[in-house]
C-alpha cells in the first residue's frame, strides 16, 4: 500500500531524476531471476543525495510511528535495508538490527546481527520489495527469533500482485513510499517517457515473466 499520492510522485520523480530508476522499454534489463524488464531500480544512489535521503528517512520514520507505533527495535534486510534503516532508527531514537541474507559462516553464526531480545516489537525497513521473498525470508528470521514483528516499509514497490498475496498470507502489512504505478504516472508526466511506451510498461507488470519487448 502506498501511504500518501503527493508523497508518492515526489519520490517517483527524485527517482527518476538522480536515475536511482532507469526506464528502458526498447533496451530491457535482465534481473537475476532471468526475467527481461524494461526498469532497473536502484536505491541505494538515494544515499548519495542528502536532500533525497532525508526526505526518505522522515517519511518512513513518519510511517512507522503513525501506522505501527514506535516499536522497541528497528530492523534493516540485507544489504539495501541495513542503511535505509538504520537512518530511521536515527531519526527515531531507536536501537537497530538487521537480518543477514544468510547464516554467518564463521563466528558466532550469526543470521540477526545486533542487540535484541525475544517479544520486543520490531518494524522492517527495506529499500525495494518486488517479489517479497527475500523481505518475508528476513520478517521469517525476526519471528523465529521470538520477535514480534509490526510490519514492513519500503522506498518502492513493483506492486506485484504476488508479493501482495504473499505478505497478505504471512500476515505482514507493509506500506511503501511510492510504487510502479507512480513511477509511470511521474515519468509521463516529466517526459521521461514517451506516451506510446505507456503500453509496454503497463504488459510488463501484468505478466512479467514472460515478457518480452516489441
Amino acid at each position: 500500500m502506498v501511504y500518501d499520492k503527493d508523497s508518492a510522485l515526489r519520490i517517483a520523480g527524485e527517482l527518476l531524476r538522480i536515475k536511482a530508476v532507469k526506464l528502458q522499454p526498447q533496451e530491457p534489463f535482465t534481473w537475476a531471476s532471468g526475467w527481461k524488464s524494461p526498469i532497473y531500480c536502484d536505491n541505494r544512489k538515494t544515499l548519495s543525495f542528502p536532500t533525497v535521503r532525508t526526505y526518505i528517512r522522515q517519511r518512513l520514520a513518519e510511517i512507522v510511528e503513525k501506522e505501527f507505533g514506535k516499536p522497541d527495535v528497528i530492523a534493516g534486510i540485507a544489504t539495501g535495508g541495513i542503511p535505509q534503516g538504520v537512518l530511521v532508527a536515527q531519526e527515531l531514537g531507536l536501537p537497530f538490527i538487521y537480518i543477514r541474507s544468510n547464516v554467518k559462516d564463521h563466528g558466532l553464526g550469526n543470521l540477526i546481527e545486533g542487540t535484541y531480545e525475544a517479544g520486543q516489537n520490531v518494524v522492517v525497513v527495506e529499500d525495494l520489495i518486488s517479489t517479497g521473498g527475500s523481505s518475508l525470508q528476513g520478517v521469517q528470521a525476526l519471528k523465529d527469533a521470538g520477535m514480534k514483528v509490526k510490519g514492513l516499509v519500503a522506498i518502492f514497490s513493483y506492486g506485484f500482485q504476488t508479493a501482495e498475496e504473499a505478505f497478505d498470507q504471512a500476515e505482514v502489512p507493509f506500506i511503501v513510499l511510492s510504487d510502479y504505478d507512480h513511477l509511470i504516472e511521474q515519468a509521463v508526466y516529466l517526459e521521461y517517457i514517451k506516451e506510446e511506451e505507456l503500453d509496454q510498461l503497463k504488459k510488463w507488470r501484468e505478466i512479467p515473466s514472460d515478457w518480452t519487448p516489441s
